[in-house]
């Protein structure tokens, strides 16, 4: 199984998103992260996927949850959810052209507009990440391509 991280840069009330240029989700807003290297551990490729793709240094992230993608007979991939409070003060122009694609800050009202198709499933688990103290497990099951359900479970162990 795939192991991956997802950073939500917040400041205020805007988190930093990146639309991908690569597959997965080109062309969608999504939060920074990537694959999680050998002998790496969740905190650390975060923290390495947010220099990376951002240039931005960070010492303080808190571990939110963990996605899973399943077909309900395989799991697939996993993704370890990270948020990092930015002061409102902090300084940093977008939108910016990275090697990833296109990074912006973007109003929570923004991404959680019901009428915008234009982000990855961040509806299903960012306003519980941003809400809650409880970490959750996010299992999305998938038939033919097609999301056909999102399950929700508290978390009693962060990592494995």
């Amino acid at each position: 199984m795939v192991e991956f991280t997802i950073c939500f840069l917040k400041k205020g009330d805007q988190i930093l998103l990146l639309n991908r240029d690569f597959s997965e989700w080109m062309g969608a807003w999504n939060g920074v992260g990537g694959k999680i290297e050998r002998n790496e551990t969740p905190l650390a490729g975060a923290l390495r996927e947010i220099k990376e793709e951002t240039g931005i240094a960070l010492r303080d992230i808190t571990y939110k949850g963990k996605i899973t993608w399943t077909d309900g007979t395989t799991d697939y991939g996993c993704m370890y959810a990270f948020i990092a409070e930015l002061p409102e003060s902090y300084h940093y122009v977008t939108p910016i052209k990275v090697a990833e694609g296109i990074l912006d800050w973007k109003d929570l009202a923004w991404i959680f507009h019901p009428k915008n198709v234009g982000i990855a499933d961040l509806t299903y688990y960012l306003p519980k990440m941003l809400d809650e103290t409880t970490n959750y497990e996010y299992i999305f099951t998938y038939k033919d391509n097609t999301l056909i359900d999102v399950t929700t479970t508290p978390l009693v162990r962060t990592f494995r």
